[in-house]
Order: C-alpha cells, then structure tokens, then sequence
C-alpha cells in the first residue's frame, strides 16, 4: 500500500502538484484521442472503410476510455495512481505507434480502440479522483482547473495533427503523437501522490454497492443517452463542414473551437459549482448540450452558425466534465470515490461505443443525410437531460444502499 499522506496537507501544495498533473494527463490523451475527426477522412480513404466503420475505431476508444475507470479507478483506489498512469503511458505509446501501421479497419479497433481507450481510462478517472481527495474547500474549482487540460488539449491537437497530416500524412502524424505523449504521461505519473481521503481507507466501494443507489442509477442512464450524443459532433463536425464546402483548416479549427468552449466551461462553471451548488449546474450542462444541437441542425454551410454550436457545445460539455467528480463526491462521499466514478463514467462509454457508429450508419443508409442523425442525437441527448430531474433538491451524500 503507499505511504499515507497527512490529512493536514488538504487544500494545500501537493493537492495543486495533483492537480498540474492531472492536467498535463488529460491535455496529452484528449489532444490525442478528440483529434480523431482531423485523422478521419484521411483514414476512412486509405483504409477503405465507409463511415460508420472508421467511426467504430473513435466508438471504441471513448468506450473503453470510460468503460474501464471503474478498473482503472479502483486499482488507484488500491495501489495509488503512480503505476496505473505509468500503465496508461506505456499503453499510449504502443496504441499510437501500432495504428500508424494498420492496413485494415479492425486493426484499428485494436490497436486504437482498445490501446488508446485504455490508456487514457489509466490516466484520466485515477488522478481526477486524486485531486477530489486532495481538496475540500475549493474542490469544484481545483477539478475545473484540472480537467482544463481537456478543452486545452481540444484546442491544440486538432490544428497541430491537420498540420502534420497535410505534410507528413495521417501514419507518421501517429508516430510523432507517440513519440511526444509517452514522456508527458510519465511526467505526470512522477508528479502526482496519493491523496490522503483515499489512503485513508484500505477497501473501496465494490460495484454493487455503487449501483445498489437509485440516484447512481439516474445518474447513469442519463449519462449513457447523453454519450450517445456527445461524440457525435467529435467524428462527424470536420466532415460535415466539409461536405458544406469549408476548407479543411476551417473544418478543424471548429473541433479546436469546441475545445475552447470546453476550456471555458470547465474553469467557469467548476468555479461556479462551488457557490451556486453542483447539481443545479451539472442540470443546466445537460439542458444547453441539448439545446446546442439545433444550432447545428439549421447551421447548413454558415460557419459563424457552426462556430456557435462548437462553443455551445464545449461549454455544456466542459461544464459536465469539471462537474462530474464534484457531484460524484456530494452524492456518494469521497471513500472509494475512484471506484464511483469509474462505474459512473462506463455509463458514457456505453453510449459512445454505441452513438457515433450509430450516426455512421445513419449517414451511410440515407445518402450522407446530417440532419437525420443531428435530430437523433438531439433527441437523445434530451432523455438523458429528463433522466437528472429526480436529482433536484439532493444535498449532501446519500446512503449507498438507498
């Protein structure tokens, strides 16, 4: 077991340490893996897949991305999140070098899919549960200032693959993402110590006992519509503005913009969370990601209607994201929490295993029809927003078995 950590070092200097780490992480595996919809048309040809089955390789990784934190979590929970992060290093690097070689779609499955998924289930929910365990004054604010590095990863891996691609193609793009992201993530691991609220305990929540609470179980399955929407607009926003006749360094630039919108939700509203209350926000983040939908449904080719719907979307989402750990905490306490969010965060990756496939295969059946799929994906993403109705007026941690 690791060393135990001071109860007394809360909300100081090492819990912003987790906190820098926790953002250099996600910074390096969301610039990576949301970069996908730059790599997609240039895969989909070389590969020879049709859409719906190059979107499976991006369905797969945010599929095991979350589907895995509840493993990833609780052997943080455990072991503390040093060796899982040094995993999901050694994960990344493998995963990227190994696509930049694939000649077949579901090579990528694999060595995308399931490596890169993998890797960023190590180094995402074990350091976000470390930062909740390290604060408890400014514990919204220090996760929105942590998970940050998504949105700024967002912002940034998108325009610097379209570079590389247009000079050096989409194989040898991978290559250099592997040869810049292992160090990173392994920085990170050094970085980062096991937070005390986790040393704390020797055991940590078992699956059952986490899905046993009916509000777990709101939470849930308004997680899974919602990710049967979200990632749509990450694989399908750069084609679509291409297909409306938008030059490719336009087209990307709208997936770096809904980064920049993620930047701004995740430091604002993690902010806000702390004075306004953290469930009212995570409600109102489902209700503008709902809304933001039909921005894209009327934008046709008008880029400044799919810059809005870019920034919309982004904050709604980054508002989510900074959001998620802090709810998690309210409702369920901090003991086992990696192990909570990791069960909480499979919800999501259920639905985008399950939604940009599911967009692919709309648009391959109806002649590449985008506002079929957009109104689908609108619509579902509005029954998850109804499904968080019963959490209004929860204050405080609740009992597990309730």
């Amino acid at each position: 077991m690791a060393a135990q950590t001071p109860v007394g070092e809360l909300d100081g200097r090492s819990g912003w340490i987790a906190v820098a780490a926790t953002f250099v992480s996600v910074f390096t595996c969301f610039g990576v893996v949301y970069s996908f919809g730059t790599f997609f048309s240039a895969m989909s040809e070389d590969l020879g897949a049709g859409k719906g089955a190059t979107a499976l390789i991006f369905g797969l990784t945010i599929f095991f991305l979350f589907g895995l934190g509840v493993v990833t979590g609780r052997l943080a929970d455990r072991h503390g999140p040093r060796p899982v992060v040094l995993a999901g290093a050694v994960s990344m690097g493998t995963g990227l070098l190994a696509t930049s070689f694939v000649t077949r779609t579901y090579l990528g499955y694999a060595t995308y899919g399931v490596f890169v998924g993998t890797a960023t289930a190590c180094c995402y929910v074990p350091l976000v549960a470390q930062v909740s365990g390290w604060f408890v004054r400014r514990r919204a604010a220090a996760l929105g200032i942590a998970v940050a590095g998504i949105g700024l990863g967002t912002l940034v891996g998108p325009p610097v693959a379209n570079v590389l691609i247009e000079a050096i193609g989409w194989r040898s793009t991978y290559r250099v993402f592997a040869v810049v992201s292992v160090p990173l993530l392994v920085f990170a691991a050094l970085l980062v110590r096991r937070a005390p609220a986790a040393a704390a305990s020797a055991t940590s929540l078992s699956f059952s006992e986490v899905v046993a609470n009916r509000l777990f179980r709101y939470l849930y399955v308004g997680g899974f519509f919602m990710g049967l929407a979200l990632f749509v607009p990450f694989v399908f926003l750069v084609p679509y503005a291409k297909d409306q006749g938008i030059g490719a360094g336009a087209a990307s630039a709208l997936v770096s913009l809904l980064g920049v919108g993620s930047l701004a939700g995740r430091l604002v509203l993690g902010t806000l969370g702390s004075r306004l209350g953290v469930i009212r926000l995570y409600q109102l983040c489902f209700v503008t990601m709902s809304a933001s939908f039909v921005l894209w449904l009327v934008s046709g080719a008008s880029y400044p209607v799919l810059v809005a719907f870019a920034l919309t979307l982004g904050v709604s989402y980054g508002g989510y994201v900074a959001l998620s750990p802090a709810v998690a905490a309210e409702l369920f306490g901090l003991v086992g929490l990696g192990t909570v969010l990791g069960a909480l965060y499979t919800s999501g990756g259920f639905g985008a295993l399950i939604g940009p496939y599911l967009g692919g295969r709309i648009l391959d059946a109806t002649n590449d029809s985008y506002p079929v799929a957009i109104v689908v994906a609108m619509a579902l993403n509005t029954v998850g927003t109804l499904l968080l109705f019963p959490l209004r007026g929860q204050r405080g941690p609740v009992s597990r078995s309730s």
